[in-house]
């Protein structure tokens, strides 16, 4: 029952991520999003998720981690029965953002209660992998349940959902978890808010490019204020005691490389799901619950690509599948700026699916075994934690670097599209055009599917740029392959 609980809390918050992907589409028509606003709904989310998540691991452990486990979860609870009421794009931002909050201070809790909940060895490792698995099936089973909430009930359903849950979960936790010991330790409050304020305005400063352009006020005020905001931010770290994010973590050429991979393929995933659930909804004209299907094969490949990497590593060592996969999900995305009006699901989104996930699959375990190598145990925490919250801010980064190429793109779609538009319109959708400025389609189809292919280029380049790090970065000793056969090289992995 303990693990039932942990692990329902961890399903919760890792499928969030994707289930309100499905729901884009009717978000964007009932709030008025525009789409290069609409990637706030996921950035919200991740950027509070990964810029606060090192200091909820921190507040387990000195607070006691059953209590903050449950006040995560009811945070969480709480912010989804107000998405859920939104009325308006800043009521919905707000409530993603406190999701992110409920969510960076329950699951490094939920790890951290499965080590003090089960018993070392055979016992706990079972306990490891049903996490494990729940973290990795979380995002499949939220495009699936995603899919039927907005096509059965509609779009506010992808939040209510967790009410119920959470609350069983709240309510179970003190029956069936004991509070672990506290710890005494430090908040490390300045490092968290200015990481996360620093992030935020770099993330604002890219999207509003995308609507107002590089010279507007605002995009440079955003920018010179992420780049006073993060420098102090390093400042804090440097002289804190107990610093949120240990900078001598990226000491290491390995670790530090392996953080710059996890940015730029955490760009390319992101970005590859936000555009493909537009495109697929919009001009592929995919019903909610079709697009949900339609993208399970993603989970299913990354899987197997993992398996593979897993089972291969001790010959091969961790540097060829970094590589090889890195340049796969490049092809993948290359081969997805192809995609037109005229483009289909099996001929044109499939392959090219298949190819980006293999790619990512055989990268996860790569990547999580080096950002562990050679880290003593009392700081194997901070390593794990420190690259699951590089996923969730490089995402939100790079997602919004990929909304201004879009938006540059679609803009100048646009310009080209509206002389057809005026001469075939009626009255009528002409009136309306000039009362929203939004094309109709199917010249809006070309505009989103323009923006969308010119998106997938710079996610392409991303996916480069992990290669090119990981060939240039990466270095695996003849120790750490032995370590990976089951020898007892130094170093240790």
């Amino acid at each position: 029952m303990a693990l039932l609980v942990i692990a329902s809390c961890q399903l919760m918050v890792v499928l969030d991520i994707t289930i309100v992907n499905i729901a884009l589409p009717d978000i964007q028509r009932s709030l008025d999003f525009s789409t290069t606003s609409l990637s706030w709904v996921v950035s919200a989310y991740t950027l509070t998720f990964g810029g606060l998540l090192l200091l909820g691991g921190r507040a387990g452990d000195i607070l006691g981690r059953r209590r903050v486990f449950v006040v995560g979860v009811l945070v969480f609870v709480l912010a989804s029965l107000l998405g859920g009421l939104a009325q308006g794009p800043g009521q919905l931002l707000a409530a993603r953002a406190l999701q992110g909050v409920g969510g960076a201070i329950a699951s490094p809790t939920a790890l951290a209660l499965i080590g003090t909940t089960f018993r070392e060895g055979p016992e706990r490792n079972r306990a490891f992998g049903v996490f494990a698995a729940v973290s990795a099936g979380g995002g499949a089973i939220g495009l699936l349940a995603g899919g039927m909430l907005v096509q059965w009930l509609n779009w506010r359903w992808v939040l209510f959902v967790n009410v119920p849950i959470g609350l069983l979960i709240a309510l179970a936790t003190p029956r069936w978890i004991s509070e672990s010991e506290r710890r005494p330790g430090r908040f490390d409050l300045a490092g968290a808010a200015t990481s996360t304020v620093g992030m935020v305005l770099l993330v604002y400063g890219f999207i509003r490019a995308a609507q107002d352009g590089w010279r507007d006020a605002l995009t440079l005020a955003s920018f010179a204020g992420a780049v006073v905001v993060l420098a102090l931010f390093l400042l804090v770290e440097r002289r804190s005691r107990q610093p949120i994010t240990p900078l001598h973590m990226f000491a290491d050429r390995n670790r530090a490389g392996t953080y710059g991979i996890m940015l730029c393929l955490a760009a390319a995933i992101f970005g590859m799901f936000f555009f493909l659930t537009l495109f697929v909804q919009n001009v592929l004209d995919f019903s909610p619950l079709r697009a949900g299907l339609a993208f399970l094969p993603v989970s299913a490949v990354i899987a197997i690509g993992a398996g593979l990497a897993s089972r291969f590593l001790p010959t091969f060592g961790p540097k060829p599948f970094m590589v090889g996969g890195a340049l796969l999900s490049a092809v993948g995305l290359a081969w997805l700026t192809l995609t037109d009006v005229h483009s289909t699901y099996a001929g044109s989104v499939l392959g090219p699916m298949l190819v980006f996930s293999m790619g990512m699959g055989t990268q996860f375990v790569s990547l999580t075994l080096m950002a562990l190598s050679n880290v003593p145990t009392r700081e194997t925490g901070a390593a794990s934690g420190l690259l699951n919250a590089t996923q969730q801010v490089g995402g939100s980064l790079g997602l919004s670097i990929l909304v201004t190429v879009f938006g540059t793109a679609s803009r100048d779609e646009a310009e080209k599209q509206v002389p057809d538009f005026l001469a075939q319109a009626t009255p009528a959708e002409q009136l309306r055009f000039r009362r929203t400025g939004e094309l109709p389609p199917p010249w809006s189809d070309e505009v989103l599917t323009a923006g969308v292919s010119s998106a997938f280029v710079m996610a392409a380049v991303f996916a480069l740029l992990a290669a090119l790090i990981a060939v240039l970065v990466i270095q695996v000793r003849p120790s750490d392959l032995e370590r990976l056969k089951g020898g007892t090289g130094p170093g240790g992995m």
